[in-house]
């Protein structure tokens, strides 16, 4: 008689989400802080943050929605741990600020794209992340940043504004 499959203990499902999301993760908190150090280091507390909540994993209903949460919280609680902000480099912002020649010209769409995305605050840089770059619903998005839907859709609606803006 064959045995009943076991549920996933938790390192084993920590590992999988970590093979599975590491790069979006990554690529997330690098987009919020505007530093692939930073970015790098906040993976690792997030994952590592995982691991410690493994014993809960199986209460969680959405893992991708709960591992953004993570990294959001984690990467929020570093930058004001540190009260590090997201600046823009001497070139891009010297660019940044020259009116006469278009951003997309002298460094490139997805290097005017980054340049826009990182002088939004990360009030409005998240929700338009997690919601436009990585698709999660409105009710999704509310839940990994922790605010009411009509929140998320305004700070959505607002951050395309400042990211035109940009």
């Amino acid at each position: 008689m064959a045995e009943p499959a076991k549920a996933k203990d938790g390192a084993t499902l920590v590992a999988e989400l970590f093979e599975q999301h590491r790069s979006a993760i990554f690529a997330y908190i690098c987009r919020l802080t505007a530093d692939a150090s930073l970015a790098e280091e906040l993976t690792q507390e997030t994952f590592l943050r995982v691991f410690e909540a493994r014993e809960r994993l199986d209460r969680v209903v959405n893992l991708r929605a709960w591992v953004f949460r993570v990294a959001t919280n984690t990467t929020f609680s570093a930058l004001r741990r540190r009260k590090r902000f997201a600046w823009l480099p001497w070139e891009a912002a010297e660019m940044a600020s020259t009116r006469d020649q278009d951003i997309a010209e002298r460094v490139g769409l997805e290097d005017a794209v980054a340049v826009a995305l990182a002088s939004l605050r990360p009030q409005y840089r998240a929700p338009l992340l997690l919601f436009s770059q990585y698709g999660f619903s409105v009710a999704e998005t509310a839940a990994i940043l922790g605010i009411s839907e009509g929140a998320v859709k305004t700070r959505v609606y607002r951050g395309k504004e400042l990211f035109q803006q940009a």
